[in-house]
This record gives structure tokens, C-alpha cells and sequence, in this order.
């Protein structure tokens, strides 16, 4: 199949008249295949775009970004470019790093329900595989990168990917493209130009095919780790269908590497980064011996919580200062170290409030309807409010006495005392 007719076949795959847009770098793979969607959007009507992301991470980076504006402005179609800060200190690496702000800047620009196609080719797909069995990669790891997949709602797809890098360059030449070369791709000091420049010739020079073979594997674990995605969610449905909270009792009794499987598979469904091999090991060791005690293991990203019989998975929850507190008419939405309430409380009496609003401190007790006044801890407690999300909360003052008890959703953690009303901003007229 020509490499045209290969692109035509993928924008039959998209949604009709949905945006597809085409994450531009500038190098060869990406200046070839935006040449090629450019032509088959005019041939077959689709909304287009091209999205670049300057990660200002060498002097040749505004270079890069010339050359994306020049292609697309030659081949008429919209470009976008994001801008972004790696944090080099994250922990991640500067690869990982720049690709978490790579993909942050995707979901930025591509609303959910639009496809973004990526450029890379079968030789990237078999240094994946290379760089993800020698660090010891399960299968999920040398599935290497998928053909297509669903992420946060984006239709993600390689077209190119069955495609060697030898058969891009030829057909950029008869297509008379331009492109521009990565400075930082010689350097063999980094793992991946490394495999590229002297491992993979070597390979090449004794097996022809070794790229073919690579990338095969590659797509054989992609058929493994789906198998066993099934499997997954079959144990899942099995604990309850929850994702953020499994039941410890069930989940201890699968074995091990079921157990792994089913955590990274809530982790990909809730969109939580991957715990490291290390700290997953740590956390089932810690279930075997400590099943009632409060766990925590965190991650970059995530962090898994045992309490009351089931394990939580969970981003990490940004603190509310013990001293923060802030006056709120019940009305307008607050901002908080949480976020901004979008929450609305009224009085029965309808009269104009002045309220203050604060962070827990301790002995707290508030009025609830046919029970009088309570002790706050004792009623978080009978709701079965994670410890974690207690030193969360804001508590709302009128007149000295607490009214209200309100999580950083903008929900009453506990009923509001007895003439006192808790309704969303965002709920539809007449719902409250």
C-alpha cells in the first residue's frame, strides 16, 4: 500500500467531521506525514491543524519552530504552537519530562472527541521494544508504542508506524519536502541514538530484517497486554467495578502478579501515571503483613491509600493550611487553596450572609437536624469520610457556630445544620 493510500485509510477511520490534527516536530517523520494529511483533507474535506510544542530545550528550538510555520503555511493548513517549561528536577528524566509536557500541551490544544496523529515509524517502534526489554519492561513495555488508543477522550493514532524510516525519506524526496534534523539526535550519550546509531546498523548488517522482527514483537505484546487488559477487567468487575477503591479482602486473595496487573490497570483507567515497579512490590508486601493499617505508597503523580478494607488510588490532593480561612457571601464562588468552590449556601431566613470560611482545627461541633449539636470528628467519622479528605475540608462559620461542612467539590461532607441549604452552581435550575 502506498504511503498515500495508507493515509487516506486512516482518515476513513476518524469520526466525519471531526478535526484531525498532526503533532508537528519538524523532522522528517512529522514534515512527510502532515504532506500527506494536507493532501488527502483536500481530496476528502476534513478540518485539519498542525500542532508544534516548543520545548525551548536547546538554542536550535525557535529554528524548529520557523520551519513548522513555514510547512504549514506553504501546505494552508492552521498551525498552533504550545510553548512549555520541562521540569527538568520532576524525577522523571528530561526525556520523560519533556514528554509529560508534550502530552499536557496535546491535551491542551486537541478538544476530547478529535484524533492527533503522531509520526513515528517502525525503527522508533523497534528501539522502543530494544530500550523497554533492556530496562526490564513487562509486557505493557514492550508493546512498545500502539497503532491507535484512546487517551482522555483523544483518538491517538500512528499511521506510520508499520512504515520503515528508509521509505519515509524516499518518498519526502519525490514529494520535494523539507525538513530539519534534531541537532541533539547524534548524541550517543542518550540511550535511544545510542541503539540508533550503533547498535541497530550492527543488528542490520547481520539480520536485514531486524527492524521487522523488533517491531513484530512488539506487536505481539500489544496482543498480549490487550489479552490481558481483558483479564483485568474481568477482576475488576469482579471487585466491584470501582476503579479508585478496591476491596483488600478479594484483591489479596488473587495472586501476585494479578494483583499488579489489576493496580496498573485502575491506574491506566483513571489516568494515573504508572507506579514504578519498585514501589508496587512495596505496596503488596505491605498488604500481606498490614492489612489493617493505613498504608500509604506514593509516585510521581499517584498514590495508593489502604483504609477500611479497601486500597484507594488517587492523584496526589493539594493540603489546605491549617491558618487559611477567608470571608465568603455564600454566593460567589471562592477561591481556595483547593480550588474554587462552586458551591451556593442560603438561609432559610433569605437575609444577606457573612460568613467565614476555614480550614478544620479541631473540636468543631455542629448542629444536625433531631440530633442537636454534634462533634464534627465523631460525625465524619459515622459518613466514613477517609482520614485524608477530613484534612480537607472547609468549614463554614456563621455568627461563631458552625453551618456547614463542605469538601473541596463544593458537597457537604455532612448535612448543614438545620436551616441551612448546600447547593451546586453548576446544577441545573429547579435541581437544588
Amino acid at each position: 500500500m502506498s504511503l498515500q493510500l495508507l493515509i487516506d485509510d486512516a482518515l476513513a477511520q476518524t469520526p466525519p467531521g471531526r478535526a484531525v490534527w498532526v503533532a508537528l516536530s519538524g523532522g522528517l517523520d512529522s514534515s512527510l506525514l502532515l504532506t500527506l494529511a494536507a493532501d488527502a483533507c483536500r481530496r476528502h474535506p476534513r478540518p485539519l491543524y498542525a500542532l508544534h510544542v516548543n520545548h525551548r530545550l536547546q538554542v536550535a528550538a525557535n529554528d524548529f519552530e520557523r520551519h513548522c510555520q513555514r510547512l504549514a503555511s506553504r501546505l494552508g493548513v492552521p498551525l498552533y504552537v504550545e510553548r512549555v517549561a520541562v521540569e527538568r528536577e520532576s524525577g522523571r528524566g528530561l526525556e520523560g519530562a519533556a514528554r509529560e509536557a508534550r502530552y499536557a500541551a496535546f491535551a491542551r490544544r486537541v478538544e476530547r472527541g478529535e484524533t492527533l496523529w503522531l509520526a513515528q515509524h517502525r525503527d522508533d517502534q523497534a528501539e522502543t521494544f530494544l530500550l523497554a526489554a533492556l530496562r526490564g519492561s513487562g509486557v505493557r513495555g514492550l508493546a512498545g508504542m500502539l497503532p491507535h488508543r484512546v487517551w482522555r477522550g483523544r483518538d491517538l493514532r500512528r499511521p506510520l508506524l508499520g512504515v520503515a524510516r528508509a521509505e519515509l525519506e524516499e518518498a519526502a524526496r519525490q514529494l520535494a519536502v523539507n525538513w530539519v534534523e534534531d541537532p541533539s539526535n547524534t548524541d550517543v550519550t542518550l540511550d535511544r541514538n545510542r541503539l540508533r546509531h550503533q547498535v541497530m546498523p550492527s543488528f542490520a548488517a547481520r539480520w536485514p530484517d531486524a527492524s521487522v522482527s523488533l517491531a513484530r514483537a512488539a506487536q505481539l505484546a500489544g496482543e498480549a497486554e490487550a489479552l490481558l487488559g481483558d483479564l483485568a477487567t474481568l477482576d475488576l468487575a469482579a471487585l466491584g467495578g470501582c476503579p479508585e477503591r478496591l476491596p483488600l479482602t478479594p484483591l489479596t486473595e488473587l495472586s501476585a502478579p494479578r494483583q499488579r496487573l489489576l493496580i496498573r490497570h485502575c491506574c491506566q483507567v483513571l489516568e494515573l501515571p504508572m507506579p514504578p515497579a519498585a514501589r508496587l512490590a512495596t505496596l503488596l508486601e505491605q498488604l500481606a503483613s498490614r492489612r489493617d493499617a493505613e498504608v500509604r505508597i506514593a509516585w510521581p503523580g499517584g498514590e495508593v491509600r489502604c483504609w477500611r478494607g479497601a486500597l484507594h488510588l488517587l492523584a496526589p490532593l493539594p493540603e489546605l493550611p491549617a491558618t487559611w480561612q477567608a470571608v465568603w457571601d455564600g454566593c460567589w464562588p471562592l477561591d481556595t487553596p483547593l480550588g474554587r468552590l462552586s458551591c451556593m449556601l442560603q438561609h432559610d431566613g433569605g437575609e444577606r450572609l457573612a460568613l467565614r470560611v476555614s480550614a478544620r482545627r479541631g473540636g468543631e461541633r455542629l448542629a444536625q437536624p433531631q440530633r442537636g449539636s454534634r462533634d464534627l470528628k465523631r460525625l465524619l467519622q459515622e459518613a466514613g469520610l477517609p482520614p485524608w479528605q477530613r484534612r480537607r475540608l472547609l468549614v463554614v462559620w456563621h455568627v461563631g457556630a458552625v453551618v456547614a461542612v463542605i469538601d473541596g467539590t463544593g458537597r457537604a461532607a455532612v448535612p448543614c445544620a438545620p436551616g441551612w441549604r448546600l447547593m451546586s452552581l453548576l446544577a441545573p435550575p429547579g435541581s437544588g
